[in-house]
């Protein structure tokens, strides 16, 4: 049984990619950023993408264009971008900061209520869960008569369904057709020698996403050098590499310059994982922050995905750290198919 989604805000396409790996058909996406729309181009190119500020585009011609009525479509999915509400950003976890971004839930909404799809999954930053923008949007899917329990709208952390990274986010799931099971938590979290031991030397993989390596400053690659390996810390180093804000004893990110511990699961994976100042992203025993490639793989990507380097390196980075982990939404994704054939069959 071939279940349909459509897949807005689809970015470099790791929510598509989750869905697909759990068998369902994904016959639209809507990206507005260019790389990203190249880099879901490149991995799907059979499917529908509406290039477009989502604000402009018509649902009701989205259907027309896809030949689908109301009311049929499996799931609607979708990630609304989330900077706003990212706890980079606040003061407090709970609060969001004044920005536009965080409006673009109410243009997901828009698409449920022209699509009326049996299912919806929307997926964000753990901040959003407490914002009175996610509850109107609760409110407005009771009224629309989807099944709407204290269990459709969770943070979860990816860790524990089998990613091996600690990522902390929200998810909502609801059906028109009653309550939709959630999955189950893995026995064991996955570890990144789980993901990353095998990986050849950057270098020589033939694999611009792994085998470049920035030149650090001398000081820098001293740093890290002298960094312990397995899970060492900036606290480790000598005094005199420590920077001006530390010595005065003001901390800072305390995970900056530090490595990443093989028997553990990663720090968040974000725009900054290949820079070793923003964050606990230097391999676990090489003297070198983790490649774009790795920092891919631990989000669940398969190997040989293509990210664009059309803007750069950092914005490939951007993209990898803001996509959704293809394992995380395939697990959900399974208890959505199995929902749907359940009440469809």
């Amino acid at each position: 049984m071939k279940l349909t989604a459509i897949d807005l805000f689809c970015g470099a396409g790791g929510l598509s990619r989750g869905l697909i790996d759990a068998g369902f058909d994904v016959i639209a996406g809507v990206e507005n950023n260019p790389v990203a729309a190249e880099t879901y181009r490149a991995n799907y190119p059979g499917h529908y993408l509406v290039e477009a500020d989502i604000a402009t585009v018509d649902p009701l011609a989205l259907m027309r264009d896809l030949g689908i009525n109301r009311g049929q479509l499996d799931l609607l999915a979708g990630c609304p971008p989330c900077q706003g509400f990212s706890t980079h950003r606040t003061r407090r976890k709970s609060s969001a900061v004044e920005d536009s971004r965080n409006d673009l839930v109410f243009e997901y909404l828009r698409f449920v209520k022209e699509l009326l799809p049996k299912v919806v999954m929307m997926e964000n930053v753990p901040a959003l869960a407490v914002d009175d923008r996610a509850h109107l949007v609760l409110r407005e899917l009771i009224k629309l008569g989807y099944k709407v329990t204290s269990r459709s709208l969770q943070v979860k952390d990816a860790a524990d369904y089998g990613v091996p990274q600690r990522r902390k986010r929200m998810i909502l799931v609801a059906s028109r057709f009653g309550e939709v099971s959630e999955p189950s938590p893995v026995a064991f979290h996955s570890t990144v020698r789980d993901y990353l031991s095998t990986m050849p030397l950057p270098g020589g993989a033939n694999d611009v996403l792994h085998d470049y390596m920035p030149k650090r400053a001398d000081k820098v690659q001293a740093m890290i050098t002298l960094i312990p390996k397995d899970g060492g810390s900036r606290k480790d180093l000598p005094k005199e590499y420590w920077l001006p804000c530390h010595l005065k004893g003001r901390g800072g990110y305390l995970d900056v310059y530090g490595r990443m511990s093989w028997q553990k699961v990663s720090p968040t994976i974000t725009g900054g994982c290949i820079s070793p100042s923003k964050g606990r992203f230097l391999h676990p025993e090489q003297d070198r922050a983790i490649t774009l490639r790795e920092a891919a793989i631990l989000q669940t990507f398969p190997s040989d995905y293509y990210f664009s380097l059309a803007a750069g390196r950092d914005h490939a980075a951007l993209m990898i750290g803001n996509a959704l982990p293809p394992k995380f939404i395939k697990v959900h994704a399974d208890k959505i198919k199995e929902h749907l054939i359940s009440v469809e069959g």
